[in-house]
């Protein structure tokens, strides 16, 4: 194994970092979604939200690492990446954490069951990591409503959107990071050997590095000889805009729609002998 580790070092340590403040993140943004739900929130509901949100993320990573590391060596990638988040949430986070009354040995063994219960809880769910469809959908959509469930708000529509938003986000901030496409992510991977050491929690208050959100999104699609192009917001931020902004953003995107629609039908025509109809999503 630690052949492995030292191997994959880099990425580990970026993907570590990441999934901590992706879920940090996370949590702050369910406490905002709704706001009474959140100021009633205690410290043990917190880490529970954390902790289901870290099992999220370890279910993703896994099925994401088994296009990026050979299959051999996956299993021990996945005990290294675990032992670094159980490092890094104790040394960064253990004295935040302690106020909570959750100890070091408590950290590691909440790791440990997070793991476990991420391929129990979410494994059933098949799908390719990188592509969309009904079962990936399906997969957040149980993942945002264990999270609504460990806010004690299990039927709350604004928090089931708001991990679903975050949960979304995690797969091209994991592409990245595998693919090295993050700028920050290379530097990273080239540290200064004067700094090089144990992440300090000024140096990893920075994180997530990659963070992709779609809050507007334009599909277009064809049924038969007919073309068919909408697009729409997401819950979330739509209600965080003011009647104005949804007005000025309605008049945008219906000349978009226009525009993508007009092309769409143009790309669609001119391969009417495909026998799978071309779908868009922009």
């Amino acid at each position: 194994m630690e052949d492995v580790v030292q191997e994959y070092r880099t990425i580990l340590k970026d993907l570590s970092t990441t999934m901590l403040g992706v879920c940090r993140e996370s949590v702050g943004l369910v406490k905002r979604s709704d706001q009474a739900v959140g100021a009633h929130l205690t410290q043990r509901q917190e880490w529970d939200v954390y902790l289901e949100f870290l099992k999220i993320l370890f279910n993703l990573v896994d099925r994401a690492s088994l296009f990026y590391v050979p299959i051999q060596r996956q299993p021990e990638f996945m005990n290294g990446l675990e032992d670094h988040v159980s490092h890094e949430l104790t040394t960064v986070l253990g004295t935040s954490l302690s106020s909570a009354q959750i100890d070091d040995q408590e950290i590691v063994v909440a790791i440990g069951q997070a793991v476990a219960e991420s391929r129990q809880m979410y494994e059933r769910h098949t799908f390719v990591f990188s592509e969309d469809g009904k079962e990936r959908n399906a997969f957040f959509q149980h993942a945002s409503e264990r999270i609504a469930a460990r806010a004690g708000a299990a039927d709350n529509q604004g928090i089931q959107s708001a991990a679903m938003l975050c949960i979304s986000a995690v797969i091209p901030a994991v592409t990245a990071l595998f693919e090295r496409k993050d700028p920050e992510t290379k530097a990273a991977s080239s540290p200064d050997p004067t700094t090089e050491g144990t992440p300090s929690p000024a140096s990893t208050a920075t994180t997530p590095r990659t963070q992709t959100i779609k809050l507007i999104s334009v599909v277009a699609s064809t049924s038969g000889e007919e073309c068919e192009t909408r697009w729409g917001l997401f819950p979330q931020f739509r209600r965080d805009l003011t009647p104005e902004q949804v007005k000025a953003i309605t008049s945008h995107m219906n000349r978009v729609v226009q525009i993508v629609g007009d092309r769409f039908a143009v790309a669609s025509s001119k391969r009417s002998d495909d026998s799978t109809p071309p779908v868009g999503n922009a």
